[in-house]
Protein backbone atom coordinates (compact mmCIF):
# COMPACT_ATOMS: atom_id res chain seq x y z
CA UNK A 1 0.00 0.00 0.00
CA UNK A 2 1.24 3.20 -1.08
CA UNK A 3 2.86 5.24 2.01
CA UNK A 4 0.15 8.37 2.62
CA UNK A 5 1.65 11.97 3.13
CA UNK A 6 0.48 11.65 6.82
CA UNK A 7 2.25 8.73 7.40
CA UNK A 8 5.54 10.10 4.91
CA UNK A 9 5.76 13.50 6.80
CA UNK A 10 5.39 11.77 10.40
CA UNK A 11 8.39 10.27 9.85
CA UNK A 12 9.94 13.38 9.78
CA UNK A 13 9.59 14.26 12.94
CA UNK A 14 11.01 17.47 14.22
CA UNK A 15 10.39 17.76 17.66
CA UNK A 16 14.10 16.58 18.74
CA UNK A 17 15.74 17.87 15.89
CA UNK A 18 18.83 20.54 16.63
CA UNK A 19 17.03 23.89 17.00
CA UNK A 20 13.58 22.80 17.20
CA UNK A 21 13.34 21.78 21.19
CA UNK A 22 11.99 25.63 21.76
CA UNK A 23 8.68 24.20 20.12
CA UNK A 24 8.18 22.06 23.05
CA UNK A 25 6.06 22.57 26.06
CA UNK A 26 8.16 23.23 29.05
CA UNK A 27 5.97 22.06 31.72
CA UNK A 28 5.38 18.45 29.94
CA UNK A 29 7.29 16.66 32.42
CA UNK A 30 7.01 18.46 35.21
CA UNK A 31 6.14 15.18 37.21
CA UNK A 32 9.64 13.69 36.52
CA UNK A 33 11.40 16.06 37.82
CA UNK A 34 13.68 16.22 41.55
CA UNK A 35 14.80 18.46 43.33
CA UNK A 36 15.82 22.25 42.28
CA UNK A 37 16.41 23.81 39.65
CA UNK A 38 20.53 24.66 38.94
CA UNK A 39 21.97 27.57 38.46
CA UNK A 40 23.76 29.08 35.45
CA UNK A 41 23.91 30.41 32.04
CA UNK A 42 21.81 29.00 29.24
CA UNK A 43 23.99 27.12 26.75
CA UNK A 44 22.37 25.35 23.69
CA UNK A 45 24.70 22.64 22.71
CA UNK A 46 22.62 21.75 18.95
CA UNK A 47 24.60 23.85 17.83
CA UNK A 48 27.34 25.75 17.37
CA UNK A 49 27.65 29.55 19.28
CA UNK A 50 28.88 31.97 15.94
CA UNK A 51 28.94 34.54 18.62
CA UNK A 52 31.39 32.72 20.49
CA UNK A 53 33.25 31.94 17.06
CA UNK A 54 33.07 34.98 15.11
CA UNK A 55 33.55 33.87 11.05
CA UNK A 56 36.95 34.77 9.39
CA UNK A 57 38.13 38.24 9.02
CA UNK A 58 37.26 39.39 5.57
CA UNK A 59 33.83 37.55 5.09
CA UNK A 60 31.35 40.58 5.79
CA UNK A 61 33.46 42.31 3.01
CA UNK A 62 33.00 39.85 0.67
CA UNK A 63 29.50 39.79 1.39
CA UNK A 64 29.01 43.39 0.98
CA UNK A 65 31.40 43.27 -2.43
CA UNK A 66 28.94 40.87 -4.06
CA UNK A 67 25.90 43.17 -2.71
CA UNK A 68 27.37 45.99 -4.74
CA UNK A 69 28.08 43.61 -7.67
CA UNK A 70 23.73 43.71 -7.94
CA UNK A 71 22.04 41.77 -10.48
CA UNK A 72 24.74 40.16 -12.04
CA UNK A 73 25.57 38.15 -8.44
CA UNK A 74 22.09 38.12 -7.55
CA UNK A 75 20.69 36.25 -10.40
CA UNK A 76 23.49 33.61 -10.92
CA UNK A 77 23.26 29.99 -12.92
CA UNK A 78 21.34 27.74 -10.81
CA UNK A 79 24.42 25.83 -9.84
CA UNK A 80 26.28 28.68 -8.81
CA UNK A 81 28.49 31.96 -10.28
CA UNK A 82 30.61 30.67 -12.52
CA UNK A 83 33.60 33.00 -11.68
CA UNK A 84 33.76 31.69 -8.30
CA UNK A 85 33.30 28.10 -9.12
CA UNK A 86 36.22 28.39 -10.81
CA UNK A 87 37.85 29.89 -7.71
CA UNK A 88 36.38 27.00 -5.66
CA UNK A 89 37.19 24.58 -8.10
CA UNK A 90 41.22 25.19 -7.78
CA UNK A 91 40.77 25.50 -3.89
CA UNK A 92 39.09 21.79 -3.32
CA UNK A 93 41.57 20.34 -5.76
CA UNK A 94 44.57 21.38 -3.50
CA UNK A 95 42.29 20.10 -0.32
CA UNK A 96 41.36 16.78 -1.77
CA UNK A 97 43.81 15.83 -3.87
CA UNK A 98 41.68 14.91 -6.54
CA UNK A 99 40.47 16.99 -10.07
CA UNK A 100 37.80 19.29 -9.36
CA UNK A 101 35.92 20.33 -12.93
CA UNK A 102 33.95 24.12 -12.33
CA UNK A 103 31.82 24.01 -15.39
CA UNK A 104 30.63 20.62 -15.33
CA UNK A 105 31.23 18.64 -11.32
CA UNK A 106 30.88 21.32 -8.97
CA UNK A 107 27.73 23.81 -7.74
CA UNK A 108 26.88 25.87 -4.86
CA UNK A 109 23.80 25.12 -2.89
CA UNK A 110 21.66 26.65 -0.29
CA UNK A 111 24.25 25.08 2.63
CA UNK A 112 25.16 21.48 2.69
CA UNK A 113 22.20 20.53 4.22
CA UNK A 114 20.20 21.61 0.44
CA UNK A 115 23.70 19.33 -1.09
CA UNK A 116 22.88 16.65 0.92
CA UNK A 117 18.85 17.11 -0.24
CA UNK A 118 19.87 17.39 -3.57
CA UNK A 119 22.05 14.51 -3.59
CA UNK A 120 20.20 11.90 -2.30
CA UNK A 121 16.97 13.19 -4.25
CA UNK A 122 18.84 12.63 -7.53
CA UNK A 123 20.34 9.21 -6.66
CA UNK A 124 17.61 7.53 -4.91
CA UNK A 125 14.31 5.78 -5.72
CA UNK A 126 11.13 4.24 -4.49
CA UNK A 127 12.23 1.27 -3.33
CA UNK A 128 15.98 1.49 -3.61
CA UNK A 129 18.09 0.28 -1.17
CA UNK A 130 20.50 2.56 0.74
CA UNK A 131 23.43 1.57 3.09
CA UNK A 132 23.43 4.52 6.32
CA UNK A 133 26.25 4.31 9.06
CA UNK A 134 24.86 3.91 12.38
CA UNK A 135 24.84 6.75 14.23
CA UNK A 136 25.28 8.94 11.70
CA UNK A 137 23.64 12.83 10.85
CA UNK A 138 20.12 12.33 11.53
CA UNK A 139 19.01 14.18 7.70
CA UNK A 140 20.55 11.14 6.02
CA UNK A 141 18.33 8.38 7.66
CA UNK A 142 14.93 10.90 7.10
CA UNK A 143 15.66 11.93 3.63
CA UNK A 144 15.76 8.31 2.32
CA UNK A 145 12.78 7.35 3.81
CA UNK A 146 11.42 10.16 2.90
CA UNK A 147 12.19 9.22 -1.00
CA UNK A 148 10.75 6.18 -0.18
CA UNK A 149 14.28 4.12 -0.20
CA UNK A 150 15.19 1.30 2.02
CA UNK A 151 17.58 2.01 4.71
CA UNK A 152 20.55 -1.04 5.08
CA UNK A 153 22.26 0.28 8.41
CA UNK A 154 25.65 -0.52 8.54
CA UNK A 155 26.60 -0.43 12.27
CA UNK A 156 29.74 2.21 13.46
CA UNK A 157 30.91 0.62 16.79
CA UNK A 158 33.05 3.97 17.67
CA UNK A 159 33.32 3.09 21.60
CA UNK A 160 34.71 -0.47 20.76
CA UNK A 161 38.57 1.15 19.30
CA UNK A 162 40.79 3.68 19.13
CA UNK A 163 42.71 2.99 16.02
CA UNK A 164 39.79 3.54 13.61
CA UNK A 165 36.46 4.79 13.46
CA UNK A 166 34.55 1.12 14.25
CA UNK A 167 33.04 1.30 11.21
CA UNK A 168 31.59 -2.33 10.37
CA UNK A 169 33.38 -3.50 6.59
CA UNK A 170 31.78 -6.63 6.58
CA UNK A 171 28.72 -5.53 6.74
CA UNK A 172 29.01 -2.52 4.30
CA UNK A 173 29.72 -4.95 2.22
CA UNK A 174 26.68 -7.80 3.12
CA UNK A 175 24.84 -4.34 2.38
CA UNK A 176 26.77 -3.55 -0.78
CA UNK A 177 25.75 -7.56 -1.56
CA UNK A 178 22.21 -7.59 -0.38
CA UNK A 179 21.30 -4.95 -3.38
CA UNK A 180 22.38 -1.22 -1.85
CA UNK A 181 22.89 1.31 -4.18
CA UNK A 182 23.99 4.13 -2.60
CA UNK A 183 26.12 4.52 0.74
CA UNK A 184 26.04 7.99 1.99
CA UNK A 185 28.45 8.76 5.35
CA UNK A 186 29.91 11.55 7.29
CA UNK A 187 33.37 12.13 7.83
CA UNK A 188 34.38 13.57 10.02
CA UNK A 189 31.44 11.46 11.71
CA UNK A 190 28.76 13.42 12.89
CA UNK A 191 27.55 13.12 16.01
CA UNK A 192 30.66 10.77 17.31
CA UNK A 193 33.20 12.58 15.59
CA UNK A 194 35.41 10.11 14.79
CA UNK A 195 37.49 9.71 11.50
CA UNK A 196 37.70 7.20 8.96
CA UNK A 197 41.58 5.95 8.45
CA UNK A 198 43.25 5.52 5.72
CA UNK A 199 42.21 1.61 5.93
CA UNK A 200 38.98 2.25 6.27
CA UNK A 201 38.92 4.77 3.08
CA UNK A 202 40.35 2.49 1.16
CA UNK A 203 38.18 -0.32 1.81
CA UNK A 204 35.13 2.19 1.13
CA UNK A 205 36.62 3.02 -1.94
CA UNK A 206 37.45 -1.01 -2.87
CA UNK A 207 33.65 -1.72 -1.83
CA UNK A 208 32.03 0.64 -4.16
CA UNK A 209 34.19 0.06 -7.03
CA UNK A 210 33.58 -3.83 -6.90
CA UNK A 211 29.82 -3.46 -6.33
CA UNK A 212 29.12 -0.13 -8.32
CA UNK A 213 27.72 1.71 -5.76
CA UNK A 214 26.94 5.15 -5.47
CA UNK A 215 28.78 7.38 -2.51
CA UNK A 216 27.77 10.22 -0.92
CA UNK A 217 30.16 11.07 1.47
CA UNK A 218 29.31 15.04 3.87
CA UNK A 219 32.57 16.41 4.95
CA UNK A 220 32.02 19.16 6.37
CA UNK A 221 33.97 19.42 9.20
CA UNK A 222 37.31 17.80 7.21
CA UNK A 223 38.95 21.04 7.87
CA UNK A 224 38.82 20.63 11.71
CA UNK A 225 41.21 17.92 12.52
CA UNK A 226 42.62 17.08 15.75
CA UNK A 227 45.66 16.43 17.43
CA UNK A 228 47.34 16.27 14.31
CA UNK A 229 45.42 13.43 12.94
CA UNK A 230 45.78 12.46 9.35
CA UNK A 231 42.37 12.73 6.78
CA UNK A 232 41.99 10.56 3.98
CA UNK A 233 39.68 12.31 1.03
CA UNK A 234 37.88 9.52 -0.41
CA UNK A 235 37.79 10.91 -3.94
CA UNK A 236 41.43 11.06 -3.65
CA UNK A 237 41.66 7.55 -3.88
CA UNK A 238 40.70 4.68 -6.51
CA UNK A 239 36.55 5.26 -6.23
CA UNK A 240 34.98 5.88 -9.64
CA UNK A 241 34.89 9.70 -10.33
CA UNK A 242 31.57 9.55 -11.56
CA UNK A 243 29.84 7.36 -8.75
CA UNK A 244 31.04 9.65 -5.98
CA UNK A 245 29.51 13.17 -4.80
CA UNK A 246 31.54 15.06 -1.65
CA UNK A 247 29.38 17.60 0.25
CA UNK A 248 31.42 20.22 1.89
CA UNK A 249 30.75 24.23 3.28
CA UNK A 250 31.80 26.65 5.55
CA UNK A 251 29.28 26.74 8.06
CA UNK A 252 31.00 25.23 11.05
CA UNK A 253 34.70 25.24 11.41
CA UNK A 254 34.44 28.80 9.92
CA UNK A 255 31.09 29.96 11.06
CA UNK A 256 29.88 31.23 7.87
CA UNK A 257 26.13 29.35 8.81
CA UNK A 258 24.34 32.36 8.44
CA UNK A 259 25.03 32.84 5.01
CA UNK A 260 23.77 29.08 4.23
CA UNK A 261 26.40 28.15 1.83
CA UNK A 262 27.52 24.87 0.65
CA UNK A 263 29.07 23.01 -2.35
CA UNK A 264 28.96 19.68 -4.00
CA UNK A 265 31.58 18.00 -6.46
CA UNK A 266 32.08 15.02 -8.25
CA UNK A 267 30.19 12.92 -10.85
CA UNK A 268 28.86 15.55 -13.76
CA UNK A 269 25.89 12.95 -14.33
CA UNK A 270 24.75 13.38 -10.46
CA UNK A 271 25.73 17.31 -10.38
CA UNK A 272 23.62 18.22 -13.62
CA UNK A 273 20.39 16.34 -11.75
CA UNK A 274 21.25 18.25 -9.03
CA UNK A 275 21.23 21.31 -10.45
CA UNK A 276 17.86 20.66 -12.15
CA UNK A 277 16.39 19.70 -8.71
CA UNK A 278 17.57 22.86 -7.17
CA UNK A 279 16.13 25.01 -10.35
CA UNK A 280 12.68 23.75 -8.70
CA UNK A 281 13.42 23.99 -5.31
CA UNK A 282 15.20 26.63 -4.35
CA UNK A 283 16.87 28.37 -8.22
CA UNK A 284 19.96 28.87 -6.49
CA UNK A 285 21.96 29.45 -3.59
CA UNK A 286 21.79 33.15 -2.19
CA UNK A 287 23.13 35.50 -4.71
CA UNK A 288 25.12 37.82 -2.46
CA UNK A 289 26.04 34.83 -0.02
CA UNK A 290 28.10 33.24 -2.66
CA UNK A 291 30.24 35.92 -3.02
CA UNK A 292 31.76 35.24 0.97
CA UNK A 293 32.83 31.60 -0.63
CA UNK A 294 35.65 33.61 -2.52
CA UNK A 295 37.61 34.09 1.54
CA UNK A 296 37.15 30.61 2.07
CA UNK A 297 39.93 28.85 2.28
CA UNK A 298 42.43 32.25 2.37
CA UNK A 299 41.86 33.13 6.07
CA UNK A 300 44.51 34.75 7.47
CA UNK A 301 47.62 33.32 8.23
CA UNK A 302 47.15 31.20 11.62
CA UNK A 303 43.38 31.75 11.80
CA UNK A 304 42.54 28.13 11.33
CA UNK A 305 44.79 26.40 13.77
CA UNK A 306 43.90 29.02 15.95
CA UNK A 307 40.60 27.77 16.07
CA UNK A 308 41.36 24.08 16.05
CA UNK A 309 43.50 24.93 19.32
CA UNK A 310 40.71 26.44 21.12
CA UNK A 311 38.23 23.80 20.14
CA UNK A 312 40.18 21.13 21.49
CA UNK A 313 40.57 22.93 24.70
CA UNK A 314 36.78 23.18 25.36
CA UNK A 315 36.37 19.12 23.99
CA UNK A 316 39.39 17.99 26.31
CA UNK A 317 37.21 20.22 29.49
CA UNK A 318 34.05 18.30 28.56
CA UNK A 319 35.60 15.38 28.11
CA UNK A 320 37.35 15.51 31.32
CA UNK A 321 34.06 16.31 33.61
CA UNK A 322 31.98 13.21 31.53
CA UNK A 323 34.96 10.65 32.64
CA UNK A 324 34.56 11.64 36.08
CA UNK A 325 31.30 10.13 36.00
CA UNK A 326 30.72 5.94 36.68
CA UNK A 327 28.81 4.89 33.88
CA UNK A 328 29.27 7.36 31.03
CA UNK A 329 31.41 6.97 28.13
CA UNK A 330 32.57 9.19 25.60
CA UNK A 331 34.98 8.74 23.09
CA UNK A 332 37.87 11.67 22.51
CA UNK A 333 36.80 13.50 18.79
CA UNK A 334 39.22 13.29 16.05
CA UNK A 335 37.62 16.25 13.94
CA UNK A 336 34.31 18.33 14.28
CA UNK A 337 32.89 19.86 17.31
CA UNK A 338 30.69 16.68 18.24
CA UNK A 339 30.97 14.84 21.61
CA UNK A 340 28.62 11.75 21.92
CA UNK A 341 28.66 10.48 25.35
CA UNK A 342 26.66 7.58 26.41
CA UNK A 343 25.22 7.99 30.36
CA UNK A 344 24.61 5.16 32.36
CA UNK A 345 20.69 3.69 32.92
CA UNK A 346 18.86 6.61 34.11
CA UNK A 347 15.14 6.68 36.30
CA UNK A 348 13.65 8.28 33.07
CA UNK A 349 13.92 8.03 29.38
CA UNK A 350 16.34 9.53 27.61
CA UNK A 351 13.91 11.95 25.76
CA UNK A 352 12.54 13.09 29.46
CA UNK A 353 15.71 13.35 30.56
CA UNK A 354 16.63 15.88 27.54
CA UNK A 355 13.69 18.01 28.96
CA UNK A 356 14.18 18.05 32.39
CA UNK A 357 17.97 19.37 31.28
CA UNK A 358 16.51 21.84 29.48
CA UNK A 359 14.18 22.78 32.16
CA UNK A 360 16.48 22.38 35.62
CA UNK A 361 19.60 23.03 34.01
CA UNK A 362 18.91 25.76 31.34
CA UNK A 363 21.05 22.80 29.13
CA UNK A 364 19.60 22.18 25.28
CA UNK A 365 21.19 18.90 24.06
CA UNK A 366 20.06 16.20 21.14
CA UNK A 367 19.17 13.17 22.27
CA UNK A 368 20.81 10.03 20.14
CA UNK A 369 18.00 8.77 18.40
CA UNK A 370 18.25 11.50 16.29
CA UNK A 371 21.41 9.93 14.60
CA UNK A 372 20.64 5.88 15.26
CA UNK A 373 17.46 4.44 16.87
CA UNK A 374 19.80 2.34 18.76
CA UNK A 375 21.50 5.17 20.02
CA UNK A 376 18.53 5.84 23.12
CA UNK A 377 21.67 6.13 25.97
CA UNK A 378 23.25 9.18 24.39
CA UNK A 379 23.21 12.60 23.95
CA UNK A 380 25.30 14.86 21.46
CA UNK A 381 27.15 18.03 22.46
CA UNK A 382 27.48 20.62 20.04
CA UNK A 383 31.15 21.80 22.21
CA UNK A 384 31.95 24.91 19.34
CA UNK A 385 30.44 27.71 22.39
CA UNK A 386 32.35 30.16 24.86
CA UNK A 387 34.23 27.81 27.21
CA UNK A 388 33.41 28.22 30.35
CA UNK A 389 29.64 28.75 29.87
CA UNK A 390 30.15 25.53 28.17
CA UNK A 391 32.49 23.76 31.35
CA UNK A 392 29.87 25.12 33.61
CA UNK A 393 27.00 23.39 31.62
CA UNK A 394 28.63 20.01 31.35
CA UNK A 395 28.85 20.16 34.82
CA UNK A 396 24.79 21.20 35.59
CA UNK A 397 24.19 17.89 33.54
CA UNK A 398 26.46 15.94 35.03
CA UNK A 399 24.95 16.67 38.40
CA UNK A 400 21.43 15.80 37.08
CA UNK A 401 23.15 11.97 35.76
CA UNK A 402 23.41 11.93 39.52
CA UNK A 403 20.47 12.73 40.59
CA UNK A 404 18.36 10.53 37.97
CA UNK A 405 20.86 7.90 38.10
CA UNK A 406 18.24 4.36 38.31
Amino acid sequence: MMTSLLEKFGRLATDDAPGQEVRQASTHHANLLKGRTLDGMPVDFSHGDVDAFEPAPGTLEAFVQGVRVGGKRAYTEYRGDAEIRHGLAAKLERFTGAPVSASEGLMVTPGTQGALFLAIASTVSAGDKVAIVRPDYFANRKLVEFFGGEIVPVSLDYLGTTTSSGIDLSGLEDALRAGAKVFVFSNPNNPTGVIYCREDVESISRLAVRYGVTVIVDQLYARQIFDGADYWHLRAGDVDPDRIITIMGPSKTESLSGYRLGVAFGSPAIISRMEKLQAIVSLRAAGYSQSVLQSWFDEPTGWMEERIRLHQIIRDDLIESFDSVEGVRVRRPQGGSYLFPRLPKLSVSMRDFVRILRHQAAVTVTPGTEFSPHSDDSVRLNFSQARQPAARAVERVVQLVERYRA
